[in-house]
């Protein structure tokens, strides 16, 4: 065990993405694991339980000015992500926590239980100006600690108050709880779901992925969400190059007969502590791809883990990252999932009155 490492022997990794939990960056000290010779001792069952705290933010909404994104602002109900994808860009942000982007992570989760109302808060400030709002685009909102804390769904309930358009990304099947309100939203143009499908192997998604749905049933969900009238789009997010990237026409050609209405992809992204990370997973699950994988990364990152440059970091640069670009584009083509989507209705607006409102004469 490496010096920054915080875990011990007796800690089984079952169901975790990452295999070892290093001090975040801002960190001025190191811990390291130190053997006292009991480590055959220690209870097989003893596990990396999942600790959830809870946190009062002063805004909810996150504004960015990011060329390379569609959307201006976003929320987060939740900080870390029980699902532990091992590729999970939002690692880095753990660090901001003094927490570590490894086994932290997906173990300690901040709860934000005061969403909805701070979200109402902000969308009734006098200067607000309406735009669709993301959710789901830096941690999971139906990640499994959805199902007790419903904070999630109390957003979508002030969203719908307010007719404010959302657009949802996850890969949480809880999303089907909430389908009474996405249903009725998308009734007046007011969101749109976005599902990742990584992969369609289910061995290759439980190591990956540990604790997220099974790509059969990620399909489902597509399926779930289309019928209930809700616009949705499969994302083939992301292309690992050298270990999923053989799968794009088949996750495409899945999700539309799913229902899907649309389609979109994005590179393998390693910032910061991620790199290790993936490093370190990739040779502890496929040794034998390895170099190959992370060969063809460097290839389409100007020869490092990870380029963040605008224009680059979505797709990657050089034959291979045009390569997987032409695929994709043949393959949306052909199953006609290249349209663009109808834009969300923001001419809707309109904050609900509240008790004790003087109400309009007009």
């Amino acid at each position: 065990m490496s010096s920054d490492q915080t875990i011990d022997k007796g800690v089984k990794l079952r169901a975790r993405g990452a295999r070892s939990n290093a001090a975040g960056r801002y960190e001025r000290h190191r811990r390291m694991y130190d053997s006292d010779g009991w480590d055959d001792e220690m209870p097989e069952e003893r596990m990396a339980a999942t600790v959830v705290s809870e946190e009062r933010p002063r805004r909810m909404i996150t504004y960015n000015r990011s060329p390379d994104l569609p959307f201006d602002r976003s929320i987060n109900p939740y900080r870390g992500c029980e699902h532990g994808c091992i590729y999970c860009f939002a690692r880095p942000s753990h660090a901001w926590l003094g927490l570590s982007a490894g086994l932290d992570f997906e173990t300690r989760l901040i709860a934000r239980p005061d969403a909805p109302a701070i979200l109402e808060r902000e969308l009734r400030k006098p200067g607000y100006r309406v735009a669709p709002i993301a959710i789901g685009t830096n941690t999971d909102p139906y990640q499994p600690i959805e199902q007790g804390h419903e904070i999630m769904r109390g957003c979508l309930q002030v969203l719908r108050a307010f007719r404010h358009p959302v657009a949802v990304v996850t890969k949480g099947t809880l999303i089907e709880r909430d389908l009474d309100i996405l249903s009725d939203m998308a009734v007046h143009g007011l969101v749109r779901v976005g599902i990742s499908v990584t992969t369609l192997d289910a061995g290759v998604s439980r190591s990956m992925e540990p604790r997220a749905p099974a790509p059969r049933r990620r399909l489902e969900t597509i399926r779930r969400v289309s019928a209930a009238g809700v616009p949705v789009r499969v994302m083939s997010s992301p292309v690992v190059p050298g270990l999923t990237d053989h799968e794009i026409e088949k996750i495409l050609t899945a999700g539309r007969e799913a229902g899907a209405q649309a389609a979109s992809w994005i590179m393998l992204r390693l910032p910061l502590e991620v790199a290790p990370l993936f490093r370190e997973w990739l040779q502890a699950h496929y040794p034998d791809r390895a170099a190959r994988v992370m060969g063809l990364v460097r290839q389409m990152q100007g020869g490092r883990d990870y380029d963040p440059q605008w224009g680059r970091r979505m797709r990657g640069q050089g034959p291979y990252a045009q390569m997987i670009a032409h695929r994709f584009a043949l393959a949306a083509r052909r199953l006609g999932l290249d349209a663009r989507q109808p834009a969300l209705r923001c001419d809707l607006f309109d904050p609900p009155a509240r008790p004790g409102d003087q109400l309009s004469l007009f």
